[in-house]
């Protein structure tokens, strides 16, 4: 950083300034602005450093004192109300340690944040009304026990509730973080893991504006409000998506950052100014930045300050400081902040204990009311609140207010205890104090009864999450006929038939305008180019340009009523659009039908954490792994090749994945997912796997569809012989167990049975649900897994052949623990080759397919072991070829 250079001129300096100070008096801010803005222009263009690339200004509230609004409030009721939720916050918690062990809770975050929420809760927040949707409000995940506090002082929970904090394993509990499958009519969105809420607040903000466009919502001044903690700015989805906010003017949007310069551990920029850094972040991204640091208590000493010489202090001070100084008190706020006679002189008249007491921005309801209405009336970007508060407001600077042990404070002593209630005058006796009894007043105190008339004046209460039924027909299975007649004779990747069903879903009159087509890119790869042209690419600004290609039928084309949203190089960000369509049903009292197509590698593994908010959020939709399988995408290499995405999809309560080979098989899972999710309202992912390698489509035998859904079909029945053999496929390499099957029938007189599984992870799920039947009803009838009963009929080995690890496969290994089961899987890392290769060097093609068979036969006694020396010999496999999965 260069030095600031010394004024050689002062008079010229102060004649500068006074002119701006008359522009602004004369001609108002924002004539002022506007020739700042041109005076900054032209220093770019004339070559000097600094213009209008400075993105931070001076650590002081961007409202002055003097521009701020009137507060509308009751302020001692305010007061009240936020005193009686502080300590019922934290009577939760403690509760909770005592009586319930373990169980943990936090005390600092939400007593940092508590005014930020209140001052939102009384005069801005708006709730859904029959006539009206209400905003939307992304609440900090670590500051749960805060709503529930509220909600108990309203009357949507009870003590009996409260007291199972954390405590959920009876049903009767509360979460311990934002859990809207857990508690689904009080949470809207899963927010704790850190940095998704942010994400999934702009593409949120933005989905808005989709519908809007697309005619489904009218336009309106409905807001999503993002609450979190610096500390949580670190995670690079708080600030991967910045861009697109400024980019598409989402006035919606408002992001409420509490800097109280913590973390868990520690500072979260000891050495720096978090502050500062953030306002240049978003100031270089486009927002319009609000800072909120110092109290009203400051208005009089910054006013003072005629030199700047405090603004520049306090500027300087970096956070590590300004913590030690709060920590430490008045008379070390004194020496250290005021440390030169021109500064002293500014709080002359103070005493230690009232400079100790000045209050920071983010805990003063005047000043966040001042930006909160500044906020919601800015137009054309969205808007982020810097506040700066302490960790642990209000818990006394003897135990966690301030420090560094703030977060893992869990408990108060009997000295803090006392002094959190005379701080906050709570009206508790010693015994209440010390018993952690929760407070509730009597109906008719002037405070609660000022709580229920501001929250029916915005339309009711926060955090409510509302599921409205809304159901409509989805197209019978006969609306994809030509996919289920197959392909005769040409070859056709399921991909393929991924777009042809996505078009048959669009041109449905029921449905098709609510299906919401979402892409990272690679539309092109994935063959659906068509649908540029067909329903067009969201643009809120529709396409300013001629595309290159305008003259070809697949042209480029950007619509303001566009369908597909086509979001660039950014799963997360596709996820969080998919999300905000896949809770719709909720959030908007709009179902619409999300289907996010991508490369199958760069799903679960890589947006995991955001699918699995998804499940949180009972999100309903369908996620596409698209040139899915280890082998199938030729050419690519391991960080492309997906072996694990179905066995990682197979934890996810809500998920339900398949691996169809065929495109009928796709059209008839996709068929049922819209039923069980639109039709009959369940909150269900379907996670459907799609392949781009070109085989022969063949058309739909009779009666499969039950199987296909369940998870397993017998596909083709082998012929008479001595022998015979189960095997098990899915996906692209169930060519390879067809083509096997006629090998051992043709070399070894071996009949195989060639069974099409379209999910392992259905098929366990079933069997797992019949094992815990049967172990809950020890004296009834044992039921049976449906994939024992598939081959309660054929005997033989099984073997399982697929393009994903052996420990898929191996899901179903319980319920057929009575046969001989072989599984063949591309364990290992990926790779560069043809897909004849990369099958061989996986050993998952039709030769180690016969080779597995025949071994399963000799393990059971109907060959000789020689049978399969001799076969490896014939087929040129080298017994001694490394395991793939080391190499």
């Amino acid at each position: 950083m260069s030095k600031t250079r010394s004024d050689n001129d002062p008079i010229e300096t102060q004649e500068w300034l006074e002119a701006l100070d008359s522009l602004i008096r004369e001609e108002g801010k924002e004539r002022a602005q506007f020739i700042l803005q041109q005076l900054l222009a032209e220093a770019e263009r004339q070559g000097l450093k600094g213009g209008a690339a400075q993105l931070v200004t001076a650590y002081v509230n961007t409202i002055s004192a003097k521009d701020q609004p009137d507060y509308p409030g009751d302020l001692a009721a305010e007061a009240e109300i936020e005193a009686i939720i502080r300590w019922n916050a934290i009577a939760m918690v403690l509760q909770a340690k005592r009586d319930a062990g373990g169980v943990g809770g936090h005390l600092s975050s939400f007593a940092s944040i508590c005014t930020l929420y209140e001052v939102g809760m009384n005069h801005f927040f708006r709730g859904t009304t029959k006539d009206q949707l209400g905003d939307m409000v992304y609440f900090q995940g670590h500051s749960s026990e805060g709503n529930y506090a509220r909600a108990f002082l309203e009357g949507r929970l009870t003590e009996k509730q409260l007291k199972k904090f954390r405590q959920e394993g009876d049903g009767e509990g509360l979460s311990s973080y934002p859990h809207p499958w857990l508690m689904p009519d009080f949470w809207q969105f899963a927010t704790v893991s850190l940095g998704l809420g942010l994400l999934q607040g702009i593409y949120q903000a933005r989905f808005q504006r989709y519908l809007q466009h697309r005619g489904f919502l009218p336009e309106s001044d409905r807001k999503v409000w993002v609450f979190c903690g610096d500390g949580e700015m670190d995670e690079v989805e708080s600030v991967g998506a910045l861009a697109l906010g400024a980019r598409e003017k989402l006035d919606n949007l408002i992001f409420v950052v509490n800097c109280n310069l913590q973390r868990l551990d520690g500072l979260v920029r000891g050495n720096y100014k978090i502050v500062q850094e953030l306002e240049g972040v978003f100031n270089g991204a486009g927002w319009n930045v609000i800072k909120v640091l110092w109290g009203t208590g400051w208005d009089n000493i910054i006013a003072k300050d005629h030199s700047g010489a405090l603004v520049k202090r306090l500027s300087e001070c970096i956070d590590g400081d300004l913590q030690s100084a709060y920590v430490h008190g008045g008379a070390f706020t004194r020496d250290f902040i005021f440390n030169t006679d021109e500064l002293k002189a500014l709080v002359a008249d103070m005493s230690d204990d009232e400079l100790g007491k000045l209050l920071r921005g983010a805990h003063d309801p005047v000043k966040v009311f001042a930006a909160y209405a500044a906020a919601v009336q800015h137009k054309d970007q969205p808007t982020v609140i810097l506040t700066m508060g302490v960790k642990g407001f209000g818990l006394g600077t003897t135990g966690a207010e301030g420090r560094n042990v703030a977060h893992n404070q869990l408990d108060l002593t009997e000295a803090e205890l006392k002094a959190f209630r005379d701080r906050f005058n709570l009206p508790l006796t010693d015994e209440q104090l010390l018993k952690f009894e929760f407070y509730q007043p009597d109906k008719n105190n002037k405070a609660v009864k000022y709580l229920f008339e501001q929250r029916k004046k915005l339309g009711g209460f926060l955090p409510e999450r509302e599921a409205t039924s809304q159901t409509f027909t989805v197209p019978p299975l006969s609306a994809f006929e030509a996919i289920l007649q197959g392909s005769g004779d040409r070859t056709m990747a399921t991909t393929m038939a991924l777009g042809r069903i996505i078009n048959a879903m669009i041109k449905d009159k029921n449905i098709g305008k609510r299906i919401v087509p979402i892409f990272s890119d690679e539309v092109r790869t994935f063959g659906m180019e068509a649908m540029f042209r067909q329903v067009g690419i969201y643009s809120p600004v529709g396409q300013l340009y001629t595309p290159e290609d305008k003259e070809q039928f697949m042209f480029y084309h950007e619509a303001k009523d566009g369908q597909v949203l086509e979001e660039g190089i950014t799963e997360a960000g596709c996820m969080c659009s998919w999300i905000a369509a896949a809770t719709s049903y909720s959030v908007n009292r709009i179902p619409m039908i999300p289907i996010f197509t991508y490369y199958s590698m760069f799903g679960f593994q890589r947006v995991g954490d955001l699918i699995w908010a998804a499940s949180d959020m009972r999100a309903r939709g369908f996620l596409i792994g698209a040139t899915a399988g280890r082998t199938t995408l030729e050419g690519e290499g391991l960080q492309h090749q997906d072996g694990s995405s179905l066995l990682t999809a197979a934890t996810f309560p809500s998920v339900r994945s398949y691996d169809p080979a065929y495109g009928y098989e796709m059209a008839v899972i996709m068929q049922h997912g819209l039923k069980e999710m639109y039709e009959e309202e369940k909150d269900l992912i379907y996670y459907i796997m799609a392949m781009n390698d070109r085989y022969i489509q063949p058309a739909m035998p009779k009666g499969v569809e039950e199987g296909i859904i369940k998870g397993m079909y017998l596909l083709k029945e082998g012929g008479k012989a001595k022998h015979t053999v189960q095997l098990l496929s899915s996906g692209a390499i169930l060519p390879e167990a067809i083509a096997a099957a006629e090998l051992l029938q043709k070399d070894f007189d071996i009949a195989a049975n060639v069974w099409s599984v379209t999910s392992f992870g259905e098929l366990r799920r079933d069997g797992a649900a019949i094992e815990r039947a049967n172990m809950m009803a020890p004296e009834k009838k044992a039921g049976k897994a449906y994939v024992a009963e598939c081959f309660a009929k054929h005997k033989g080995p099984i073997i399982a052949a697929t393009d994903y690890v052996r420990a898929l496969p191996d899901l179903i290994r319980p319920y057929i623990a009575d046969r001989n089961y072989i599984t063949l899987g591309t364990d290992g890392y990926g790779r560069s080759d043809t897909r004849d290769k990369l099958r061989h060097f996986f050993e998952v093609d039709r030769y180690y397919i016969v080779i597995a068979a025949l071994y399963g036969l000799a393990k059971g006694g109907d060959i000789g072991m020689d049978v399969v020396t001799k076969a490896m010999k014939d087929y040129g496999i080298d017994p001694k070829k490394p395991d793939p999965l080391y190499m």
